[in-house]
């Protein structure tokens, strides 16, 4: 009789291979009322997982296709895993080359968009962002930087989209004010660069240097960073016909977008290390985390999603 897959982390608690499929399969339904012809590729993301196993019964994903559908549930939580491991990976190295350096994490907002206006509110985001970083005070103790733009939805269905920034600065930052950079003149500059005729709401923090667990450790900070860009409560409700529009603004929205970038020692770094910077060809069987590595194969196992059932099945 067939089993339900259980695929557990090193500490016990359920990968949600069945909560992300579920989420997935509602998705595929909703492009295919839309009529995107990538709807059927998209339901059979993650339908079948081949995973290697050790004695100890722990898996570790060694085969299966993903869609790579940008709002896709179950390869947006493959690929937030992926980057958050591939940029404490960055991260550590370019600690060891620059021990002195801090770390900074900056959040940039406006006001929010609708949804005829996100694709062209995204890319002025993205040039604002790249003027920003040049500006004297600010490019004279940068390293290096990782940015990742975030779209939250609103109840008025309208698209909150922001910034978050983790940025590499020399010690010399916090030396002196010649240097150092307040609130208010982060959020000065952040207004220049994005040519606004208002005051946008910018935070800035200073984060701890450790690897470490932490409200606003390095770790943290990276995960902040590397999360999903859309998360899935956002284009799926109980509201169908609400659902529908949303999902049709953030596929036209997000098409063509390039929401992660490297810049300066960090894109060096990620170069060095051969980690994955084409969004298409992306590898998200190996996320490259700790939470994945098992001990000499044993035996192979094979899950099967069943969509009546809603589970997959060993």
């Amino acid at each position: 009789m067939a089993k339900i897959l259980q695929d557990t982390t090193k500490s016990g608690k359920q990968r949600p291979w069945r909560e992300r499929k579920i989420e997935n399969v509602k998705y595929a339904d909703y492009l295919e009322m839309l009529h995107y012809r990538k709807a059927r590729r998209v339901k059979e993301c993650g339908e079948v997982l081949r995973f290697i196993a050790d004695d100890e019964g722990r898996l570790k994903l060694a085969q299966t296709w993903f869609c790579k559908s940008r709002l896709c549930p179950l390869c947006n939580w493959r690929r937030a895993m992926k980057q958050s491991n591939q940029l404490m990976e960055i991260l550590q190295v370019a600690v060891g080359r620059e021990p002195k350096g801090r770390f900074i994490f900056l959040t940039l907002t406006e006001e929010n968009a609708s949804g005829t206006e996100l694709k062209s509110r995204l890319r002025e985001m993205t040039r604002a962002f790249n003027r920003l970083i040049k500006y004297k005070k600010v490019a004279k103790n940068l390293l290096g930087f990782v940015r990742s733009t975030e779209i939250t939805v609103s109840a008025n269905e309208t698209y909150h989209q922001h910034m978050h920034v983790l940025l590499f600065v020399k010690s010399s930052y916090f030396a002196s004010s010649a240097n150092y950079l307040s609130q208010a003149e982060w959020t000065k500059l952040w207004q220049k660069a994005r040519k606004l005729d208002y005051m946008p709401i910018v935070h800035v923090e200073a984060i701890k240097p450790n690897l470490k667990k932490g409200k606003n450790s390095l770790l943290a900070s990276a995960q902040e960073t590397a999360k999903y860009q859309v998360k899935s409560k956002d284009i799926l409700t109980d509201n169908q016909e609400r659902d529908l529009r949303v999902v049709e603004d953030l596929e036209q929205g997000l098409a063509g977008s390039r929401m992660l970038g490297f810049g300066g020692l960090l894109r060096d770094i990620r170069k060095e290390l051969q980690l994955d910077a084409d969004e298409e060809n992306e590898n998200l069987i190996d996320t490259s985390g700790d939470d994945e590595e098992i001990g000499d194969k044993v035996r192979e196992v094979v899950a099967k999603w069943n969509f009546e059932r809603q589970n997959y099945f060993v």
